[in-house]
């Protein structure tokens, strides 16, 4: 079964991402992909959303 993580980055930084993105592959999570949230009033993203997935066996149904 594929499971997905969300992580939300309010602060977007080159740094704040890369962690992320070290941090959670390190736990066995594999990047999906990211996207930004923008402010009408700025070009800096406001916030960020970084997807992982991961394949997870389901042990929980009777076979």
């Amino acid at each position: 079964m594929l499971t997905y993580k969300v992580i939300e980055l309010g602060t977007v930084t080159e740094e704040a991402i890369q962690d992320t993105l070290n941090e959670w592959n390190s736990k066995g999570w594999r990047f999906d992909s990211l996207q930004f949230a923008m402010r009408e009033s700025s070009r800096r993203p406001s916030m960020a959303f970084v997807l992982f997935t991961r394949e997870e066996t389901r042990t929980d149904i009777p076979s």
